[in-house]
């Protein structure tokens, strides 16, 4: 079960969801909720009895808080372009400020700021990805877009929740990912007992939708994980 970011849907996944046919994406926005407890709780309705889950950045913090809620319907974890840290200064602002120009000029506008900071220097290049990842957080819509970064601004603390984490743990991110750089998730995957750390060059913090060759060899070594284990840092490249 694939949980997606912020103003993100399917879409970002679509060459993942075609090599895991028996892969699933929460769509929906998460039933326009404003805060990452209510959107576990609307993970948890959609979600089957157990499955691995997988989330990309706000959707991580989505899977974190489903594992704390039930721990038993996680088979394993994986963890994408994230971050785990609480509300940092000059966030909201920077949060709200996007939100204003949305109300102010319009949700193109706001995807025109919001979009090409996300991208690695390959994905800005590539016109058909970043017309489509357009769309995708056009679509999502301003109210969307206020929901979610309620959520993000109200998250909750997770520093306690990191060390009892025991299902096989991926800690991924792409190597040009400026939101959610490499160092913070090296400081993840060492608060989450043996959890694997993967690094993808040549992608920014879309890396599923950017370099997915290398995101879906990185999620079938996960998928084929058989139990917790120390694993080497390694670095990967498209594939």
């Amino acid at each position: 079960m694939i949980l997606p970011g912020l103003l993100c849907d399917s879409r970002m996944f679509g060459e993942t969801l075609a090599a895991f046919p028996s892969a699933r994406v929460v769509d929906g926005f998460y039933g326009g909720a404003d805060r990452i407890e209510a959107m576990a709780d609307y993970v948890l309705a959609h979600m089957p009895d157990r499955c691995a889950l997988l989330g990309h950045s706000m959707g991580a913090r989505v899977a974190l808080e489903v594992l704390r809620k039930a721990p038993d319907r996680v088979d394993r974890l994986a963890l994408v372009d994230t971050g785990v840290h609480p509300v940092k200064p000059g966030e909201r602002e920077g949060r709200y400020i996007l939100r204003d120009l949305g109300r102010a000029q319009g949700m193109a506008a706001l995807v025109s700021q919001w979009l090409p900071p996300m991208m690695g220097f390959a994905g800005l290049r590539t016109e058909a990805l970043m017309d489509a990842l357009y769309a995708m957080a056009l679509d999502a819509g301003i109210a969307t877009f206020e929901a979610q970064i309620e959520a993000l601004l109200h998250r909750p603390s997770v520093d306690a929740l990191l060390p009892t984490i025991a299902c096989p743990t991926l800690v991924c991110v792409g190597r040009q990912d400026q939101w959610s750089p490499v160092a913070q998730h090296e400081a993840i995957a060492a608060l989450v007992p043996h959890a694997q750390l993967r690094v993808v060059d040549h992608a920014g913090h879309m890396m599923p939708a950017e370099s997915p060759q290398a995101f879906n060899q990185i999620v079938r070594d996960w998928l084929d994980q058989p139990a917790p284990m120390h694993v080497p840092y390694e670095v990967e490249g498209e594939v």
